[in-house]
């Protein structure tokens, strides 16, 4: 049989990042995507005694040709039994100024790519009759905020497969779990917004720590959704 293996997407910063840090050093294998591979290597060179629990699988989330070959490559030696979706990119302009180019990134990655993701690690889990999927997904998916449209699109786009994808996987004892973030200080942001407003937001290792917590819970009690904010609340 096969060891068990996590897998994470969008790792090399900010939350998934410290997504990798935390499960590598709570002994789970960890398998760690991005498409800046650079970045996933240098993780792994600052991992110290940790870097055997890591794996780097290198991945376009928005191509699904590279998504099946991220799994195939991790399922050689693994068996996937946690998907942390977490990749994301936004564009923070007005819905009259976003281009197609940038729209069609966007969807593709944010949605599409959780899709991809999903679709991929399914049947392995189906056969297994377990397995957790997490979703990264965002407040704004329930929540207004101008310059964020096709971002907002997205999540709420994610949201709602998730929810329908979570009622037709209970009978595998597969968990669905989405977490709705607030504003976190990560590499999403631009520079100006960090400067003026890190303070109040939440810290990427906060929000990864709460997620491990979340996808160590056992038992009869399922966590399907949790939002969280900072503490003196939104933007």
């Amino acid at each position: 049989m096969k060891n068990e293996i996590i897998w994470i997407t969008g790792a090399s910063s900010g939350i998934g990042k410290e997504l990798a840090i935390q499960f590598i050093k709570s002994g789970r294998m960890t398998a760690v995507s991005s498409r800046n591979n650079d970045l996933l290597v240098k993780l792994k060179e600052n991992a110290g005694e940790y870097k055997e629990f890591l794996k780097l699988v290198p991945c376009d989330i928005s191509n699904p040709g590279s998504v099946e070959e991220a799994v195939n490559n991790i399922s050689k030696e693994f068996r996937i039994a946690g998907l942390i979706n977490n990749a994301g990119i936004t564009s923070f302009k007005p819905a009259a100024d976003d281009s197609i180019e940038e729209i069609e990134k966007i969807i593709k990655t944010n949605l599409l790519g959780a899709i991809y993701a999903i679709k991929n690690v399914l049947p392995g889990m189906i056969n297994s009759k377990k397995g957790t999927i997490i979703n990264t997904i965002s407040v704004t998916a329930k929540k207004v905020f101008t310059n964020s449209s096709v971002y907002a699109a997205s999540k709420s786009g994610l949201l709602s497969y998730t929810d329908v994808l979570r009622e037709e996987v209970r009978k595998y004892n597969i968990k669905v779990i989405n977490v709705l973030p607030g504003a976190t200080k990560t590499p999403i942001w631009p520079n100006s917004s960090l400067e003026k407003f890190s303070e109040r937001m939440m810290s990427p290792n906060d929000v990864a720590s709460m997620i491990l917590n979340l996808y160590t819970i056992e038992g009869t009690a399922v966590p399907e959704e949790i939002t969280l904010r900072p503490m003196k609340g939104d933007l």
